[in-house]
């Protein structure tokens, strides 16, 4: 009698790849109705621009590695990778800066090392980076928030997205960016002054950080990934503000509070840096890769020339996660580390 040959890894339970990635999507939805609600339809648009592109390329590449493009759409991988893209892109990026990110998240952040399981890098973050480094002004044009300014419609969207030089937006630097270029205010002051700050961050920047939050519990409810990272990144954030916020002078770099609510801090945390493929896997592991990301952060926001550096740490750490998982994981049963 032959035996199934069956390699690892084996499934149990009814998660798949296909479940967990729409479980992911439907985690967003807080952050996305956060972010229509201050700063207009351009992120939902944005979503579904780069979503159809980013569908298109996989069934291209798919095609020409002569696999079938309809079982790899099916997984929902590629939406992933371009929604989780686009809600790093200002909301009203014009269409060729969608297509050349998500381009890069998908063939050079995903298929040039094998396509899904294979990437060391996380591909939203690699687009994200080219984008970042290539057009610094257009990944800088974020639109005021709903009370600093007037939202635009749906009209106002489909306009900058493919007629970009015809659509004339209220852009305004973000409290991130104000934060670092401070230098002679004391915060107080600061956030009297800067009509940009909120009761703890930004205005509208804090409630889609909280929104995010809450998605991000539900995944932890879901048991879509473990404690660990996020947990990490953000105590490592706060502790690293808390040593550098002094009560609030002019070399200040910001509260704890501020940290957890600007920027991207908690769509990294549970959306990005806890990505299965290109971060650490044991639990030791995931605590050091998320606190090394949390102090990186922290750094370049304070001292670097971007104000919001979620993306770089997570790409420097992606380098490191081979290594991490190589002192952290756990000894085999019947062996000790020192014997391995």
């Amino acid at each position: 009698m032959d035996f199934l040959r069956i390699t690892s890894p084996h499934g149990h339970g009814p998660l798949s790849t296909a479940k967990v990635m729409q479980t992911v999507l439907l985690a967003t939805l807080p952050g996305l109705a956060a972010m229509t609600w201050f700063f207009g339809p351009g992120t939902l648009i944005n979503i579904i621009f780069g979503g159809l592109i980013a569908l298109a390329l996989e069934y291209a590449v798919m095609g020409i590695r002569q696999r079938d493009p309809l079982f790899y759409l099916r997984d929902y991988s590629v939406l992933v990778t371009s929604t989780l893209l686009c809600f790093a892109l200002p909301p009203y990026a014009p269409w060729w800066l969608i297509v050349i990110g998500v381009a890069s998240a998908v063939l050079l952040g995903k298929h040039v090392f094998g396509g899904l399981g294979y990437n060391p890098f996380n591909p939203a973050m690699v687009g994200y980076v080219v984008l970042l480094i290539s057009f610094p002004l257009q990944m800088s044009s974020w639109a005021a928030p709903r009370g600093l300014g007037e939202v635009p419609g749906f009209t106002d969207a489909l306009t900058a997205l493919f007629f970009a030089r015809d659509y004339d937006a209220v852009t305004m630097a973000t409290p991130l960016d104000i934060m670092r270029q401070n230098t002679g205010l004391l915060m107080d002051d600061l956030y009297r002054e800067a009509t940009q700050f909120g009761q703890w961050a930004g205005v509208g920047w804090e409630w889609v950080n909280l929104a995010f939050l809450a998605g991000g519990v539900w995944l932890l409810y879901q048991r879509i990934f473990t404690w660990h990272g996020p947990v990490a990144m953000l105590a490592a954030i706060g502790l690293c503000a808390a040593a550098g916020f002094d009560g609030g002078s002019s070399n200040s770099g910001g509260s704890p509070v501020f940290h957890w609510l600007s920027g991207a801090t908690m769509f990294g945390a549970f959306f990005i840096i806890t990505d299965p493929v290109s971060s650490a896997v044991s639990n030791r592991g995931r605590l050091i890769f998320g606190a090394l990301i949390g102090v990186l952060v922290y750094i370049i926001r304070v001292t670097g020339n971007y104000p919001d550096a979620v993306a770089f740490a997570v790409l420097i750490l992606n380098f490191a996660a081979p290594l991490i998982d190589q002192y952290t994981q756990p000894a085999t049963y019947g062996h000790d580390r020192s014997s391995e």
